[in-house]
C-alpha cells in the first residue's frame, strides 16, 4: 500500500502559544486509518506508548511520543480513553507553528517510517465586507 498523508490544523493550545499545558496533539479514536498507520499499542496494557522517529523538509528527525491514555480501561474512576503524540513543542517551535498552521503527517503502513511538516496559514488576515466567511475543520483528515 502506498504512502498516506494527515492533516490537522493547530490550535493555540497545539502549539504552546496559550502558555497552558496539555498532552499532546489528541487523534480521536474515529480516526482509525491514521491509528492504524501508528504502531500497535495494546489496550491491555496500561498507558501503552510507542516513539516515532519523523523527519522534516529539512532533513532533520524529531522524536515524538505517540501514546494511549487508557486509564479509564484499567483504573476503577479512570477517565482517560484517548489516543495522543506528545513532545512536539520543540518541533513546533523550530518550524514556527502557529495557530491555524496545518501538521502534516505521511507514512507508509507497517513501515514505521514517517514524514512531519507544518503548512502555514494562507488565510488572509482581514476579511472585507461580503466576502464569504472562511470555515475551518479542526479535526484530522486524510488527504492522500
Amino acid at each position: 500500500m502506498g504512502s498516506q498523508t494527515y492533516e490537522k490544523p493547530l490550535t493555540a493550545n497545539d502549539t504552546g502559544e496559550t502558555g497552558g499545558h496539555q498532552a499532546g496533539i489528541h487523534i480521536p479514536k474515529s480516526q482509525m486509518d491514521l491509528i492504524a498507520l501508528l504502531p500497535f499499542l495494546d489496550p491491555a496494557q496500561k498507558n501503552p506508548d510507542a516513539w516515532l522517529e519523523m523527519t522534516d523538509d529539512a532533513g532533520v528527525t524529531w522524536r515524538f511520543r505517540y501514546i494511549y491514555y487508557n486509564n479509564r480501561l484499567h483504573d476503577e474512576g479512570g477517565t482517560r480513553d484517548e489516543y495522543r503524540i506528545t513532545h512536539m513543542t520543540k518541533f513546533f517551535r523550530a518550524v514556527g507553528a502557529t495557530e491555524g498552521d496545518v501538521l502534516v503527517l505521511t507514512g507508509s503502513p507497517g513501515s514505521l517510517t514517517y514524514s512531519v511538516s507544518v503548512r502555514k496559514d494562507e488565510a488572509p488576515q482581514g476579511e472585507e465586507a461580503g466576502a464569504p466567511v472562511r470555515v475551518r475543520l479542526k479535526g484530522w483528515r486524510r488527504v492522500h
